[in-house]
């Protein structure tokens, strides 16, 4: 173990030496986190520390598996006796343990997100009500909140403040649906992957047996990307560790950028108050990208108020200026960055590999797509549809779902009548109605038909239920996955079917069902004699998948890498391009209302900038088409707050400044906006607080000389108005912002 100190920084070391007591370790990007993870536990283990006793949490399969190969290496075999992976998946292993203290069977599904859209779709066509109004996105996101704060169902609904606010939302059903969707999970022995935390905090709260077992279990837990964990996740954490109190957090509050998905950056703002006697290290030398990224980065964050002290540097290369490319549209943006990945490619003899692009929206994709094609670049983009999500991996995963969970109702509709058995719409929605007035699941009504369904319908629903009870003899037998799924494919007629299609798509659908058959032999080949290669252990591996857990499709990892900033958390490349870089599309228009959301687009700016090692690329377009019309564009605010003394533009409309003496030649610099307002770097706009009260005015008379107040911009005077039709724009002097020209369709202006 002397020899993998001998490699570590002195904070790293300490924090690797650290014995008894909270430890909270502060590490900035690319300051080598994992290594000292990796480390910790595999000093732990070599001082006697039994790995039975070692919890250790993160949020991607991929970061768990590299720990565990990393510790393997370190240690040797004890690694695997580890607790390790993701919250998810280490919860639902305690969930199946424990399954009949909350009156679920240990084989219950996990609900993946189009499993919870379809049942929620159902519940609002039972209820009568108007699906263009409660759609199941928005009802689903609504549930997964309450969720994710440990609202339950019944809370839900006798909470009059949620009831209000449904109600001011014109969406007062939500409750109602939330606890129907409830009980029809569990009826389904069904969870979703909100239940995974949501039913381990009711485990423990409900039973003080279940939680002291575990409590003595783990005499240490680690966490990684604590700044990403919500309420629900935290809770469980701080009461897994309340007895040994050896609890290690490992965060960034500059990378906290999932408040969407519930994340709290509070839980790690404040792990000090909830641990007195905390230790604090801070990792804060970056060992990943050159000075001029580690510093430009340094310049963006320092803008935020709600953060903890620390200090990034690199002792790495100077390295190159950030190039800004300015393009006119967004084709053209396109164009432009898939002309300058070709050049960087020939100049220094890079891969495909090596660059990423990386954008704010999935719908940016489009313009980098059709360019990187037409110049013969390979990509991939990230994020697209998984191979777990295309119907016919689908459709043999509900066969195999229902063989172990005949309770599952989502999967029964999908393959009742798959392939075509002559069973009606009706006669389904008959079934999946009669279990739920009865309190039971739809196998109770499929297994025995005749008792509740007459007509022709009857025959071939007994014969789908017979062929249900061959395939459950097999698991019972102890038939691994492979021998039960391929017996399945055949036997179901999914193989045949996909097999008699001779078209090209046809082809494809049949190759991929082979290669879920091969995912599922090499599952079962890879376990150890004393592993589970049950049917139901893969289908809980495949649940808890994400799609940058999937492997490239063809083998061929040699293309650019198409993400969105999000999906690229975690991940970093040689050359990085960061798009769209647009006021309203970066920072996005819906995060403009608090300081709160604006913080989490500016902590969202810096994890795109320290993705990359060795050369950053920003670029912008002046105009580009959005719901169909051509919209004047702006440079992002985030532009003018990194040090203009780290940048270099590419392209006309930039203003550069000699008289300046900084570093760097001393350049300083002014990005012309539409209105071709010059707007200094050094006298950024400052953020408006709109009035008490703020709400938009009519502006369809608005003239010439009216006072006005804008969300962003403050105050100002109209200067000119230019009539377009529908395209009417406003060119107005704001007091603080400058002049701006604004399209008055999707303006919100107040007249004052």
């Amino acid at each position: 173990m002397n020899d993998y100190l001998s490699t570590l920084n002195e904070p790293q070391r300490k924090a690797v030496l650290h014995g008894e007591g909270p430890m909270m370790i502060i590490a900035g990007a690319g300051s080598g986190k994992t290594r000292v993870l990796t480390y910790r536990i595999a000093h732990l283990i070599e001082n006697g520390v039994d790995p039975f006793r070692i919890l250790s949490l993160t949020f991607t399969n991929k970061a768990a598996g590299e720990m565990r190969e990393r510790i393997e290496k370190a240690i040797g075999l004890e690694a695997r006796n580890i607790w390790s992976g993701t919250f998810h998946s280490v919860f639902a292993k305690i969930l199946r343990f424990e399954a009949r203290y909350l009156g679920y069977t240990s084989d219950f599904s996990i609900y993946d997100t189009d499993d919870s859209k379809s049942l929620i779709r159902t519940i609002v066509k039972e209820f009568n009500l108007d699906d263009k109004i409660y759609k199941a996105n928005v009802v689903l996101n609504r549930i997964s909140g309450a969720k994710n704060r440990l609202v339950s169902a019944d809370d839900y609904l006798n909470n009059p403040m949620i009831q209000a606010d449904d109600a001011t939302g014109k969406l007062p059903e939500i409750g109602r649906i939330y606890k129907a969707y409830s009980i029809r999970c569990f009826q389904a022995n069904a969870m979703d992957f909100d239940d995974l935390l949501f039913n381990t905090n009711v485990l423990f709260r409900d039973f003080p047996e279940v939680l002291h077992k575990y409590q003595h279990r783990f005499h240490y837990v680690m966490v990684d990307e604590f700044q990403d964990t919500n309420v629900s996740q935290y809770l469980i954490t701080r009461k897994l560790s309340a007895v040994h109190r050896n609890i290690c957090v490992v965060g960034d509050d500059a990378q906290s950028i999932y408040a969407f998905r519930g994340a709290n950056i509070e839980n790690i703002l404040n792990f000090e108050r909830d641990f007195p006697d905390v230790t604090v290290v801070k990792l804060e030398q970056n060992y990943r990208s050159t000075q001029t990224i580690v510093n430009a980065a340094n310049s963006v964050i320092a803008k935020n108020k709600a953060q903890l002290e620390k200090n990034v540097f690199t002792r790495n290369s100077e390295g190159t200026l950030i190039d800004v490319i300015k393009s006119g549209s967004d084709n053209e943006e396109g164009r432009l960055v898939a002309t300058s990945i070709f050049e960087e490619k020939m100049k220094d003899n890079l891969n495909n590999e090596s660059f990423a692009i990386l954008y704010r929206t999935n719908a940016q994709s489009r313009a980098f797509e059709e360019a990187l094609r037409k110049r013969g670049i390979k990509y991939r983009i990230v994020g697209g549809l998984s191979f777990y999500q295309r119907k016919e991996i689908k459709d043999l995963l509900a066969y195999l779902r229902f063989t172990v969970n005949q309770r599952d109702e989502e999967a029964f509709k999908r393959i009742i009548n798959l392939p075509k058995r002559g069973i009606g719409d009706s006669t389904v929605a008959k079934i999946v109605v009669t279990a739920a007035e009865n309190g039971v699941g739809v196998w109770e009504i499929v297994s025995s038909i005749n008792n509740f369904v007459s007509g022709r319908a009857t025959a071939p629903i007994d014969q789908f239920a017979t062929l249900i009870k061959s395939f459950r003899v097999l698991t019972e037998m102890g038939k691994n996955a492979y021998e039960v799924a391929s017996h399945i494919a055949q036997a179901s007629g999914l193989l045949k079917e996909l097999h008699e299609d001779k078209t090209v798509e046809g082809l494809s659908r049949y190759e991929n069902v082979q290669e879920l058959l091969n995912a599922i032999k090499e599952f079962v080949d890879q376990a150890d004699e004393d592993e589970d290669a049950s049917l139901s252990a893969f289908l809980q591996s495949v649940s808890l998948l994400t799609n940058a857990d999937e492997p490239d499709e063809d083998g061929d990892r040699d293309r650019v890498t198409l993400m969105t900033i999000h999906s690229a958390k975690g991940l970093e490349f040689r050359n990085v391009y960061i798009v769209g870089m647009e006021e309203d599309l970066f920072p996005s228009q819906m995060m403009l209302e608090s300081r709160q959301d604006l913080e989490e687009e500016r902590r969202l700016f810096y994890v795109a900038i320290t993705r990359a090692e060795v050369k950053l690329t920003f670029s912008y377009a002046e105009s580009r088409y959005q719901w169909g019309r051509l919209k004047m564009c702006e440079p992002s605010r985030f532009l003018m707050e990194v040090d203009s003394r780290f940048l270099s533009f590419q392209g006309h409309g930039v203003e550069r400044d000699s008289r300046d003496s900084g570093a760097r030649g001393g350049r300083s610099f002014a990005l012309k906006t539409p209105a071709q307002k010059l707007v200094p770097r050094t006298q950024a706009a400052p953020m408006h607080t709109p009035s008490e009260g703020f709400t938009p005015s009519d502006t369809s008379s608005l003239a010439v000389g009216q006072r006005v107040e804008h969300q962003k911009f403050g105050f100002g005077v109209v200067a000119r108005i230019d009539e377009n039709g529908a395209d009417r724009k406003a060119v107005i002097a704001f007091d603080d912002a400058g002049e701006r020209t604004l399209l008055l369709s999707f303006a919100k202006l107040r007249i004052v």
